[in-house]
């Protein structure tokens, strides 16, 4: 019988379906076909498995060679079928043993000269064989990644030769070595280094005990670009699940993932001349953008009214389903998209609108006009505003006060508020749904008479009350794990709601 099937998968977004390739030799004219829904990359494959095969003395086969990649109907593309199709040949015409690929998946794309060469996407595919308890083979050069996997059978090979040696039991490869990892979230930016902005800090611990986003309003220099860079370092560690989603959205990327800061939380932050594909990913073959990799961690925004509005909008259906769905004429791949946003903007076009030193000469138009390029419908939902005002420089030279705490204390303040928040509700503060605040924040009746008269006077939406509730939970949890929310807590939640949008004064 001159059938054989190799297991390997394909790359949809960031999800790794199976794909059986199933190679068929048959009497007539030589040739190579490969159907299933080949991409280019793909129908290419015939060449590079020929010569590769040939160049490791291998013997391909003079009959006609048909390789089906099942299913039929999932698009196929890139280099990753290489070694999958060549040990296919192989095993159909009997140069390799075929009862050894029953229960192993093969990943690699193929040189002329039969060597693995590195593919994207390794650690989902990783992730998909570990459930189905398979053993899988990848390229030396995805060694790194693959060794971030647990309690599954990940073998790295150099070339074809070697992957043939050993699947006739004349060879050994190896298994990738883990690098000891970093589950600190040591960044080299310290909050001590921040001088003053009490109300900023606070409003920072705030956001990453809770998960909330957060807008930092301020003139030039102040230290909204300062605050929002430190805020991963006061955020927990990521679980290891978080952990390998992140890295999968990057490995799908085509990223390089450094095993040694692993599981620290992303931070990114695209420049304001970013273009709506790439803050959410698209293209033909759908890649994910920058919210997707920063995905379990921080999306930094600044400058945020010079981004497009456009761009801007993109932004509200993923903060509230923490993913992103995009749909091609011929595509469709879903990404992760659980971020942090963290905001920074200045209070009018030159930025110094309500300074003391009453240095702006913007109109009150040209304010208006400013703050309009930020949609209410996204500014709604943001859950925390603050204003980081002009630091005295007597300040910038003082010695290091008690206020000036580090990252580290702030950091053990934030995972405790964290542990609470979980062991109550199983997430966040920031992702509590509708039942949950029912649970989670009920108000006693001077509280939620306070909240009534607050949100006729800031006129907040349904969303907004539900956000002002949610914060006041954080607040609770910081102020020593408080079961009932109180009404400072819940004063200081209102008052970080209500920088919404100011009305521009006149000069």
């Amino acid at each position: 019988m001159s059938l054989a099937v190799t297991l390997t998968r394909a790359q949809v977004g960031v999800a790794a379906p199976q794909v059986l390739v199933e190679v068929h030799l048959s009497g007539g004219l030589p040739g190579t076909a490969i159907v299933g829904l080949p991409e280019a990359a793909v129908r290419e494959a015939r060449d590079r498995v020929r010569v590769a095969i040939q160049a490791t003395r291998f013997e391909y086969p003079s009959r006609r060679v048909t390789v089906n990649l099942a299913p039929a109907d999932l698009p196929k593309d890139g280099g990753r079928f290489d070694l999958a199709i060549a040990l296919g040949i192989l095993a159909a015409g009997g140069q390799v043993p075929r009862e050894h690929l029953d229960d192993c998946e093969f990943l690699g794309e193929l040189a002329l000269s039969g060597a693995l060469r590195p593919v994207v996407g390794v650690l989902p595919a990783l992730l998909r064989a570990r459930a189905q308890q398979r053993r899988v083979v990848v390229p030396r050069g995805n060694a790194a990644e693959a060794a971030l996997v647990e309690g599954i059978d990940v073998r790295v090979a150099d070339s074809l030769a070697d992957v043939c040696a050993w699947l006739r039991g004349a060879g050994a490869l190896e298994t990738p070595v883990a690098t000891v990892v970093e589950t600190g979230a040591a960044t080299g930016l310290d909050l001590a280094d921040v001088r003053g902005q009490l109300q900023a800090r606070r409003a920072l611990e705030i956001a990453a005990a809770g998960g909330h986003h957060l807008l930092l309003v301020g003139p030039p220099g102040t230290g909204k670009t300062m605050l929002a860079a430190r805020l991963p370092g006061i955020l927990p560690p990521l679980a290891e699940h978080e952990a390998l989603e992140s890295c999968a959205v990057r490995s799908v990327a085509g990223q390089t993932i450094d095993p040694g800061h692993w599981r620290q939380r992303p931070f990114r932050s695209p420049h304001h001349t970013a273009s709506a594909v790439a803050l959410v990913g698209g293209g033909s073959l759908p890649r994910p953008g920058e919210i997707s990799l920063a995905h379990h961690g921080v999306l930094f925004l600044d400058e945020l009214p010079e981004f497009d509005r456009h761009v801007l909008e993109v932004l509200r259906e993923p903060l509230e389903s923490g993913c992103i769905a995009i749909s091609r004429a011929a595509r469709q791949a879903e990404f992760p998209a659980q971020f942090q946003l963290v905001a920074a903007m200045n209070p009018c076009p030159c930025g110094y609108a309500g300074d003391p030193r009453g240095s702006c000469r913007c109109t009150p138009e040209q304010i208006a006009r400013y703050r309009g390029r930020v949609s209410g419908p996204l500014l709604d939902r943001i859950d925390i505003k603050v204003e980081v005002p002009r630091v005295a420089l007597a300040d910038l030279g003082a010695p290091r006060g008690p206020h000036d705490e580090d990252s580290a204390g702030v950091r053990a303040r934030v995972i405790a508020a964290r542990e609470l928040a979980r062991a109550r509700g199983g997430r966040a503060n920031a992702e509590l749904g509708a039942r949950e605040i029912e649970r989670d924040c009920a108000l006693g009746s001077a509280e939620r008479a306070l909240l009534e008269r607050a949100a006729e006077r800031l006129d907040l939406s349904a969303r907004g009350y539900h956000r002002v509730l949610r914060v006041a939970r954080t607040i609770a949890d910081l102020d020593g794990g408080q079961v009932c929310i109180g009404r400072a807590h819940l004063a200081e939640a209102l008052q970080f709601r209500g920088l919404a949008r100011p009305a521009p004064t006149a000069v």
